[in-house]
C-alpha cells in the first residue's frame, strides 16, 4: 500500500519542489506572503511532507515516506520563524472547508499547534477542526513538545474529536518532551504514540543540509501516522473517524505508561495495515 489516490492536507511552513514530491503536490496556497511558487523558508513543512509522502527518490528509496503515492495539498500558515498568525490559520481552515469535496480531501495533518494560553484562538481552532471531523475529514494532530508536564497538549490536538499523536521515544528521561494530557476540558490525550526522534526526511534548501535532514518531535510522529492512515484508506476507502480510532486502539502496543502519556500505546503498523 502506498496511499495512492488519497489526498492529504498539510498545514505547515510550506513545501519545496523536492524531487521526492514530483507530480504529487496538487495544491500550494501561501497564507503568509501570498506567493504562488513552491517554497519553504523554515523547513518544517518540507520535512513533515517527506515523512508523509516522500518517494525517497533522491535516497534510492531509503528515506521514503509512509504514503509515497499520496497527493499533497500544502497550506503555508507558518512564517520563516515557525510562527503562525490567527488570520493565516483562519483562512487556511476556510480553504479546507471550501475545497473538501472538489479536491477529495481525506486527511488533514496538523503538525503545528497553539497552547491553551491564547484561549480565544484555541477555541476557534477547536471549533473549526471539529466541524471538519463532522464533515468526514480525518484530522491528525501532534501532541506538541511541551512535556513532560501534565496539560501540555497543544491545539488542535486537545480536541476530543481529532486523532492526537505523541512521540513514543520522547516519553522518558532527558527526552520527555512529548505533550501529555489531560486537556483543559479534562480529555485524556493523546490517543496513540509513534516514534518521532531523529527522523530523517526531505530537507528544504534554507537548511543547507542536502536532500535530507533529521528532525525530532511529535510533528514527525503525527506525520508518520497520517501517512500510515493514507495507506489504510487506500484499502478501506469508506473508513470513518470512528472506524479508524477503533482500529488504532486494537493495534496499539501498551508501553506501560499512563493513558495521559501514551494513550492506547504505540501503533503497530504491520497489525494496523494487515488483514482482519
Amino acid at each position: 500500500m502506498t496511499g495512492k489516490n488519497i489526498d492529504i492536507v498539510v498545514l505547515d511552513s510550506g513545501i519545496e519542489a523536492h524531487p521526492d514530491f514530483e507530480g504529487r503536490i496538487a495544491s500550494f496556497i501561501d497564507f503568509v506572503e501570498g506567493k504562488k511558487t513552491l517554497y519553504d523558508d523554515f523547513g518544517h513543512g518540507t520535512h513533515v511532507a517527506g515523512i508523509i509522502a516522500g518517494s525517497g527518490r533522491m535516497s534510492g528509496g531509503i528515506y521514503r515516506g509512509y504514503a509515497p503515492e499520496a497527493r499533497l495539498h500544502v497550506l503555508k500558515i507558518l512564517d520563516n520563524k515557525g510562527n503562525g498568525s490567527r488570520n493565516a490559520i483562519r483562512k487556511a481552515l476556510g480553504w479546507i472547508v471550501e475545497n473538501r469535496v472538489s479536491k477529495k480531501l481525506r486527511i488533514l495533518n496538523f503538525s503545528v499547534g497553539t497552547t491553551e494560553n491564547d484561549y480565544t484562538l484555541h477555541r476557534e481552532i477547536l471549533a473549526s477542526v471539529e466541524s471538519m471531523v463532522e464533515m468526514g475529514l480525518i484530522v491528525v494532530a501532534a501532541a506538541g513538545n511541551l512535556g513532560p508536564r501534565a496539560g501540555t497538549i497543544t491545539a488542535p490536538g486537545s480536541s476530543r474529536k481529532v486523532l492526537t499523536v505523541g512521540a513514543s521515544d520522547m516519553l522518558q528521561r532527558s527526552f520527555a518532551y512529548s505533550g501529555r494530557g489531560p486537556t483543559m476540558d479534562c480529555v485524556c490525550k493523546p490517543e496513540v504514540v509513534f516514534p518521532g526522534k531523529r527522523i530523517k526526511a526531505c530537507a528544504a534548501s534554507c537548511e543547507n543540509k542536502g536532500w535530507y535532514c533529521e528532525k525530532s518531535g511529535t510533528s514527525m510522529s503525527s506525520a508518520a501516522v497520517s501517512g500510515i492512515l493514507a495507506c489504510y484508506l487506500e484499502r478501506h476507502p469508506d473508513a470513518t473517524n470512528r472506524d479508524i480510532k477503533l482500529r488504532i486502539r486494537e493495534c496499539a502496543r501498551d508501553l506501560g505508561y499512563p493513558m495521559n502519556v501514551q494513550g492506547w500505546g504505540e501503533l503497530n503498523i504491520r497489525k494496523f495495515l494487515g488483514n482482519g
